[in-house]
């Protein structure tokens, strides 16, 4: 079974975190939230208290087939700031495991340097931030073992994708068609 992390962060936009986690369930993925502060709980940008699964700071890269970076603020700019995050994502690029992020977040992958001369995509006040990276007007892009998403509205697609991704395409069908989702 693939293991996916999904990052929360105070601040996160809950949309695009819960939908990732959902879906990738759906799909059979073993998810684990982790919170990148001191506490399991978060609070998101909208005021919707999180609890998160475990502390990201107990965990190691090594044991997800993939990272998950959600968008929000100022939830970006605590994953930006996160020395966790940044060993934790460097190490799994290393490893070519797969990373993802959405919204304003992947201007923390580009920030690492992590999207140089790579196809990518981020919300769009955002895309000043997006340096070194090949700028798209796609929802969901995918280049190599990153996968950037566009904003909320992109999400499901988003996540469907990482499950295809993990799961094979098939299967991210089969979720996409339960939940009435034309992908």
């Amino acid at each position: 079974m693939s293991k996916a992390c999904v990052f929360f962060a105070d601040g996160l936009e809950e949309c695009e975190a819960l939908i990732v986690v959902d879906v990738l369930r759906r799909a059979g993925v073993e998810v684990t939230t982790a919170s990148i502060s001191g506490s399991r709980t978060v609070c998101s940008t909208h005021g919707v208290g999180l609890e998160a699964d475990a502390l990201a700071a107990e965990l190691n890269e090594a044991d997800f087939d993939l990272l998950v970076l959600p968008g929000g603020q100022p939830g970006t700019t605590h994953l930006g700031e996160s020395p966790v995050v940044a060993r934790m994502v460097t190490a799994a690029a290393a490893q070519g495991k797969k990373i993802a992020a959405i919204c304003a977040a992947p201007t923390v992958l580009a920030k690492l340097g992590l999207l140089n001369g790579r196809e990518a995509v981020c919300y769009p006040s955002c895309r000043e931030n997006l340096v070194g990276a090949v700028q798209s007007a796609q929802p969901v892009v995918v280049s190599g073992n990153f996968t950037t998403g566009e904003a909320l509205g992109s999400a499901i697609p988003f996540a469907l994708e990482l499950a295809a991704q993990l799961t094979g395409r098939e299967n991210a069908e089969a979720v996409a068609k339960a939940i009435c989702c034309n992908w």
